[in-house]
């Protein structure tokens, strides 16, 4: 078996928008079918997102290996408003899933999330991604909505997950 030799830079590298919107396009093409509205909305909105990345509420995570973008995430600090968060474009290439680097990611994201006072995090996906979802409750998010829609292209099972942190003067104590 043969090490797998990444790295996770945070920041715009040249390429990664359309890096990102690559990975999404092919993974959700196979996965549900969605096509070029999907395409079309993953590559707009990340690059409206990267134009507004030094705003210091804002990142974005990226893996690369081989000089090829294979896995990403993103912190939209402004877009909700209420300083709430907005975990978006969260992509690993299915050749690394299980390596643990989702993992690594979601984890960094959500450690930027708590540095940055959030109090909460949100994020919209669809039924039927049940590793994601795994990670998702592994690092504290709750199912909070679902219901059909097609803001991907296609008719899916939406789904919003909702992860609330507590100062460390509301976590209850031990006993």
């Amino acid at each position: 078996m043969t090490s797998v030799s990444y790295r996770i830079d945070d920041g715009y590298t040249t390429g990664l928008i359309a890096s990102v919107a690559l990975l999404h396009a092919n993974t959700y093409q196979q996965i549900s079918g969605f096509g070029q509205e999907f395409e079309a909305k993953v590559a707009s909105e990340l690059a409206e997102f990267t134009s507004r990345l030094s705003h210091p509420k804002n990142n974005i995570w990226h893996v690369t290996n081989d000089d090829r973008i294979v896995a990403s995430i993103s912190i939209d600090g402004q877009d909700l408003g209420d300083n709430i968060a907005h975990l978006r474009w969260f992509i690993v290439d299915k050749t690394l899933r299980g390596s643990g680097i989702g993992r690594k990611l979601l984890t960094t994201a959500v450690e930027f999330c708590d540095t940055q006072g959030f109090p909460q995090i949100d994020l919209w996906t669809f039924k039927g991604l049940d590793a994601a979802r795994k990670l998702y409750e592994q690092c504290g998010f709750e199912l909070a909505s679902e219901q059909p829609g097609t803001q991907w292209g296609s008719e899916v099972i939406e789904q919003k997950f909702v992860r609330k942190h507590s100062s460390p003067d509301e976590q209850e104590q031990p006993q």
